[in-house]
């Protein structure tokens, strides 16, 4: 099984039955607007999850579904249910407006759990801290997760099982003590909420590692772009690496478009 990261939460899991989207948004920097997972890679995808409807985490989905016509995951928030049809949170649409048609879509509360076949995927709790941005030391912009708001929407994690392998995606959220014991063989987790406290920090994700107990960790979502902020979340992956190395457990830092193979 090969898993490719595209920056931020984006990732592609791959065996030689599947191909799985993780979160296919948009760059935000200002100077690098484009896909996080290439144009090239969509007709071939399989299955798409989605972990909330940030545009940085759900800006290409509905596109990608059209290339691909793969079937969605996502939190139950996302999606609303008209008649017959079934309408997603539109990716690029202003505020919550349920106006995309899709016609395979799971949607996904906290413990339950889908059978895709060739994979399962179960929702965890998860929660989006508030984004607060500050220029010049004055305050710009604050937004909290909420009713009616579209910041974290829809929020939640994947515990997938696949071809005798586990693998926990937390999306965007702060410190969840219900994630004791889930020990996946791969964890992806973010570290960049140092500054812009939307995530977990460094400090608060190696807590969130000993109490999950991964076999490998892989740290995502910070030194991100976004606006005219080159590193928005900002971390220090090597001091993370250190502490999960320290409780013997093996920490992996990916690049934009590097690729890992778990055996």
């Amino acid at each position: 099984m090969k898993i490719k990261h595209f920056w931020y939460n984006a990732f592609l899991i791959e065996n030689n039955k599947v191909k799985i989207a993780i979160d296919p948004g948009q760059n935000l920097y200002l100077f690098s607007l484009r896909s996080l997972i290439p144009k090239s890679e969509w007709s071939t995808i399989t299955h798409v999850l989605v972990t909330h409807g940030d545009p940085d985490h759900y800006w290409q989905a509905d596109r990608v579904v059209e290339a691909s016509r793969a079937p969605v995951v996502c939190g139950k928030d996302l999606v609303r249910r008209v008649g017959s049809e079934t309408l997603l949170v539109g990716p690029r649409s202003r505020g919550i407006q349920y106006d995309t048609r899709l016609e395979k879509v799971y949607p996904l509360d906290v413990g339950e759990s889908v059978d895709l076949k060739e994979f399962q995927v179960k929702g965890l709790k998860v929660v989006h801290g508030p984004i607060k941005l500050k220029l010049f030391g004055l305050i710009k912009l604050e937004v909290k997760p909420g009713p009616g708001e579209r910041i974290g929407l829809g929020g939640t994690g994947f515990e997938i099982k696949i071809a005798n392998k586990v693998i926990v995606n937390l999306g965007d959220s702060l410190l969840q003590k219900e994630w004791e014991g889930l020990k996946p063989d791969v964890l992806m987790i973010p570290i960049g909420g140092q500054v812009v406290k939307n995530t977990m920090n460094v400090e608060e994700a190696l807590e969130a590692v000993k109490m999950i107990s991964p076999k490998k960790v892989i740290p995502t979502h910070y030194n991100c772009g976004a606006l005219w902020w080159r590193k928005l979340n900002i971390a220090n992956p090597d001091a993370f690496k250190s502490g999960v190395e320290k409780m013997g457990m093996e920490c992996i830092i990916m690049k934009d478009g590097e690729e890992i193979e778990v055996k």
